[in-house]
C-alpha cells in the first residue's frame, strides 16, 4: 500500500536513520499490538509516538507515569453533575487511538495493572460500567533501562502484554548531523498532515490478519518457540500467548513488505523483538543479551524449504 511507504517516509524525516525501528512501530500498529521501547532519554521515543499519531489522523494522549499516579488518573472517573443530578463519566487519557505511556516503570504496580488490563481487554470497567476504547488502539510504553532507583519493574506476566519490544538507539554520525542541521521541533511535528485515515488503518489491520501462513511456516515458528523452553541459558521460555503474538507480528511484517503470504525472513526479522522480553535468562542480564540468545536460536532452527 502506498500510504505505508508515505507513513514510513514521514517517520524517517523526523527519526533519522532508524528505518528498522520505524518499520517495527508500523508493524505493531497493523498487528493490533502494543509496543514497549526501552532506551535512554532523548533518542526520539516521544517524537516517534506523536508523529505516528499525526500521520495517521489518530488521537494522541501522553501519560507521564509517576509514583503517585492512580488508576483513575489513567482510566477516568465518574463526576456528579449537579444540573442533571446524575453521575457522568469523565474519560481518562487512555481513551485515545495512540497512547504514550512514558516511563511506565515509575508508577506503582496497581496503576500499571490498570493500564495493562485496559491494553489487553481494550475496554475499561469503572463502577460496574464498561466503556470500550477507541479503535484503532495502541499503547507505546517507554522505560529507561539504566535507572532503577524509585522504579517498579514490570513482571513477566505484564511484559507479555506487549507484542513488540525494541530499542531505538543513538543515530550514526551522519544521521545525527542531519538531525542537528534540520532541528525539527514539536511545532513541526504538530503540523504534519495525515497520509491515512483511521478507517484505512482498520481495513489494513483486517487484511494483515488474513495474510497466508503455510503449515511449514507454522512449524518453523513453533520450533523456535519450543527451543526457548529447552535452551540451556533460559529459565522461562515463551508462552502460548507469545507464540500467538509472534504469528500476528509475522503476518503484519509480510503485509508491510507488500506480500499476502509469510516467508521465513518475516519470522527471522521479528523474532528478537517479539520474543526477547518474554524469556527469563538464568543469569540476570540486559535485554540485548536476551536478543542475542533468540538470534542464536533462530540460527539453529532449520529453515523450511
Amino acid at each position: 500500500m502506498r500510504w505505508i511507504e508515505e507513513l514510513e517516509q514521514i517517520l524517517s524525516s523526523v527519526i533519522k536513520g532508524k528505518k528498522e525501528a520505524i518499520r517495527l512501530a508500523v508493524v505493531a500498529l497493523l498487528a493490533k499490538g502494543h509496543l514497549l521501547i526501552e532506551d535512554v532519554p532523548g533518542v526520539g521515543k516521544t517524537t516517534l509516538a506523536l508523529t505516528l499519531a499525526k500521520a495517521t489522523d489518530c488521537s494522541f494522549h501522553r501519560i507521564q507515569f509517576t509514583s503517585d499516579l492512580l488508576p483513575s488518573d489513567i482510566l477516568g472517573v465518574h463526576i456528579y453533575n449537579q444540573e442533571k443530578r446524575q453521575f457522568e463519566f469523565n474519560p481518562g487519557p487512555i481513551f485515545a487511538n495512540i497512547v504514550l505511556a512514558d516511563e511506565i516503570n515509575r508508577t506503582n504496580p496497581k496503576t500499571q495493572s490498570a493500564l495493562l488490563e485496559a491494553m489487553n481487554e481494550r475496554k475499561v470497567s469503572i463502577d460496574r460500567n464498561t466503556y470500550k476504547l477507541p479503535v484503532p488502539f495502541m499503547v507505546i510504553a517507554t522505560q529507561n533501562p539504566l535507572e532503577y532507583h524509585g522504579t517498579f519493574p514490570l513482571p513477566e506476566s505484564q511484559l507479555d502484554r506487549f507484542m513488540l519490544h525494541m530499542r531505538i538507539g543513538y543515530p550514526n554520525y551522519e544521521d545525527e548531523k542531519k538531525a542537528l542541521m534540520e532541528m525539527k521541533d514539536f511545532e513541526t511535528v504538530e503540523g504534519i498532515k495525515p497520509v491515512v485515515s483511521r478507517q484505512q488503518i482498520l481495513d489494513a489491520q483486517a487484511m494483515a490478519e488474513r495474510v497466508h501462513m503455510d503449515e511449514s511456516i507454522y512449524d518453523y515458528l513453533l520450533q523456535i518457540v519450543t527451543a526457548t523452553r529447552r535452551h540451556e541459558k533460559i529459565r522461562l521460555g515463551v508462552s502460548t500467548r507469545g507464540a500467538q503474538f509472534f504469528v500476528r507480528a509475522a503476518r503484519a511484517h509480510a503485509f508491510v513488505n507488500g506480500r499476502d503470504y509469510v516467508v521465513p525472513d518475516d519470522i527471522k526479522t521479528v523474532a528478537p523483538n517479539v520474543l526477547a522480553h518474554r524469556i527469563i535468562l538464568k543469569s540476570r542480564t540486559y535485554i540485548r543479551d536476551a536478543e542475542e540468545v533468540i538470534r542464536s536460536i533462530v540460527e539453529r532452527v532449520p529453515v523450511p524449504v
